[in-house]
């Protein structure tokens, strides 16, 4: 998946291959870095009491700190769009972890052996990805629906051109942020909420 990533971005010229060579380093001195403390990241994710707001407010400030640009760019919209959904789905583990949904396994469970894979197995994985899927994109939609008017307002930004408004700095951050922010957390915790609930977990 990496390496499909990393052609399709030299193959769509929005990045050379010096930048992805330059991305595959940093990727690697990140995981230096944070492999021996992952472990204490993810125990603090999910067991602190405040450990989803401290996870916005992190996000929120990489966010508001790494745009330094006047003009619009694409990688502006992408950037909060990934930050979004890494808070979305750090606090969507969270809530699971403080209902009970995420629990270690049990010793005598491992290794995990994978089931036979039969037709019923196949389809009722092929109706989890489509419910999961439509659930997805409805919050998206209506996030999307909410928050572009909303930042509108707030910054005093006419919305009769979505388009124009989305290039605004002061609506494209909350908007992508926050929607995309939904969209972690609905795959992480309300998606799997829903499958449970109508006995397809």
């Amino acid at each position: 998946w990496c390496s499909l990533v990393c052609f399709s971005r030299i193959y769509m010229g929005m990045h050379s291959i010096l930048d992805v060579i330059a991305g595959f380093v940093y990727a690697i001195l990140i995981m230096v870095v944070f492999y021996p403390v992952l472990e204490l990241i993810d125990n603090f994710n999910l067991t602190y009491k405040y450990a989803p707001l401290i996870i916005i407010s992190l996000h929120l400030a990489l966010g508001i700190f790494s745009f330094t640009l006047d003009t619009w760019s694409t990688s502006r919209g992408d950037t909060a769009q990934i930050l979004g959904s890494g808070a979305g789905i750090a606090c969507g583990s969270h809530v699971n972890y403080m209902l009970g949904a995420i629990l270690d396994p049990l010793p005598g469970t491992l290794p995990f052996i994978p089931p036979v894979i039969t037709v019923t197995l196949v389809g009722k994985a092929m109706l989890k990805f489509l419910i999961g899927v439509v659930v997805v994109l409805m919050v998206r939609a209506v996030m999307k629906k909410l928050t572009i008017p909303l930042a509108c307002k707030i910054f005093c930004i006419p919305c009769d051109d979505i388009r124009k408004a989305r290039q605004r700095m002061e609506v494209e951050l909350p908007y992508r942020y926050i929607t995309y922010g939904m969209v972690g957390f609905s795959v992480m915790c309300v998606v799997p909420f829903l499958f449970k609930n109508i006995g397809l977990f």
